[in-house]
């Protein structure tokens, strides 16, 4: 059984991959890719697989675009970090997916599926528009958000946030002088924010506009950011998102 994994973040596609040898999957893995752009020229160039993974959001982009610039004629399995409620025209269509963090039971029932289904392809390019469309994941204007704060919670204002990061699979909100443990996964933080003040430049950082001090070129033609309160991290926005980024900032 060939396996394709498209999925941006290595952590994911490495849990993903002990899952599949925990439940006795037996598969060659082709490749993992993890933006658009690449997954759509392994497609053009290469014979499909017997079965995709395939994360909705990459570094460049949601992976349906891909369906609109290959041939992609070949079951997909989606992975998500997106709400329950926000992906039942999956179930509705019967498309399979997964929600983050993937639980073995769910993709071993999963697997069952693909496998009494014969293998058919059952994705349809275009009920996947409609449900990008009825999605609405681009733009959100979310006000507050739950922190931990010692052994309890509390609520701060998305507006007071400078920007996020991921460290060992745990989510932190840096403000100008506090940081804070989020119990969001970066995907489903991304996704709650409002896309003219918040952008994602690369799989484990989110920066406020507000945050930017200072943009310096960097090799490999991607920009380097100076970020408020920077706690020793650094801001690179990847080579994929450069440009859109460029734009975003003169929006």
């Amino acid at each position: 059984m060939q396996v394709l994994i498209i999925e941006d973040e290595p952590r994911a596609a490495n849990q993903l991959q002990s899952k599949l040898a925990s439940c006795n999957f037996k598969y060659q893995l082709l490749d993992i890719i993890d933006t658009v752009e690449d997954a759509v020229k392994w497609f053009q160039k290469n014979t499909a697989p017997d079965l995709v993974f395939m994360d909705i959001q990459l570094a460049d982009g949601l992976s349906f675009e891909i369906f609109q610039k290959a041939d992609v004629d070949v079951p997909i399995i989606f992975t998500t970090a997106f709400d329950q409620y926000a992906i039942q025209a999956f179930k509705v269509n019967s498309i399979d997916y997964l929600l983050k963090p993937i639980q073995q039971d769910e993709l071993d029932s999963a697997l069952n599926k693909f496998t009494k289904s014969n293998k058919q392809p059952t994705v349809d390019p275009g009920v996947l528009k409609k449900l990008l469309d009825s999605m609405q994941i681009v733009t959100n204007n979310r006000i507050g958000i739950l922190v931990k704060d010692g052994n309890g919670f509390v609520q701060i204002k998305v507006s007071d946030l400078l920007y996020f990061y991921s460290e060992d699979s745990i989510t932190f909100g840096v403000t100008s002088n506090k940081r804070y443990i989020i119990n969001e996964t970066m995907d489903q933080l991304f996704n709650s924010l409002n896309s003219d003040e918040f952008y994602k430049i690369n799989r484990g950082q989110i920066i406020s506009k507000n945050s930017i001090q200072k943009i310096d070129s960097y090799f490999n033609h991607r920009v380097k950011l100076s970020i408020s309160n920077s706690r020793d991290q650094e801001f690179i926005v990847s080579r994929q998102k450069t440009n859109d980024f460029k734009e975003w900032l003169n929006s």
